[in-house]
């Protein structure tokens, strides 16, 4: 029992090996796209998304003829203010990096979920494109009701919430200053006493 138990360990180990051997010899690239959009909110009330993407090769050969694609943006509501929502580029090195961005305009108030983007890029030793999808995006709320940043507001929360804390360790930094700190009036006493 012992016997056909190692010699299947010995089995899958070889295994194992075998085809570890041949993933290591294949040099191909792989692809991590990170997504990434920021809402800005205008004085004119208009609020624009600010959408940029690293693409990174962490494989062990180039890609070739590198293309993203971001079909996630409706033009019913966003509307590209400046960049492009695709771009391409002749090739990404193994260890390097691309990035882009562009920037959109909200016409319509609500929460908006973005799909991944597309990345499609060709490895020489294969006639098909390749393709990669970049990290989803968190829900964005477009052009919500936010409360006023008033800094007289906000400085009237924070002495609310800890002004009395505030008040305490003042107090007692006052009587510990009290207390070490000899009066001006014992200070001359005790100088008169030394002169006699």
């Amino acid at each position: 029992m012992a016997l056909s138990s190692a010699r299947f360990l010995i089995f899958a180990m070889a295994v194992f090996s075998l085809v570890s051997a041949s993933f290591a010899s294949e040099e191909v690239p792989f692809m991590v796209v990170h997504k990434k959009a920021t809402l800005n909110r205008l004085k004119s009330g208009a609020e624009r998304v600010l959408v940029s993407f690293d693409i990174y090769n962490q494989g062990s050969s180039s890609a070739y003829d590198v293309t993203l694609t971001d079909k996630s943006w409706d033009k019913a509501r966003f509307e590209v203010v400046s960049g492009n929502t695709s771009r391409s580029w002749e090739r990404l090195d193994a260890g390097g990096i691309l990035s882009h961005s562009f920037e959109l305009e909200a016409k319509i108030k609500g929460v908006f979920y973005g799909a991944p983007a597309l990345v499609t890029f060709r490895i020489p030793t294969k006639p098909a494109l390749q393709q990669a999808y970049s990290t989803p995006l968190m829900p964005l709320d477009v052009l919500a009701d936010k409360p006023p940043t008033d800094k007289l507001l906000l400085a009237k929360r924070i002495l609310a919430k800890y002004g009395s804390l505030v008040s305490v360790i003042s107090m007692v930094v006052l009587f510990i200053y009290l207390v070490a700190t000899p009066s001006k009036s014992n200070a001359a006493k005790a100088s008169s006493k030394k002169k006699r």
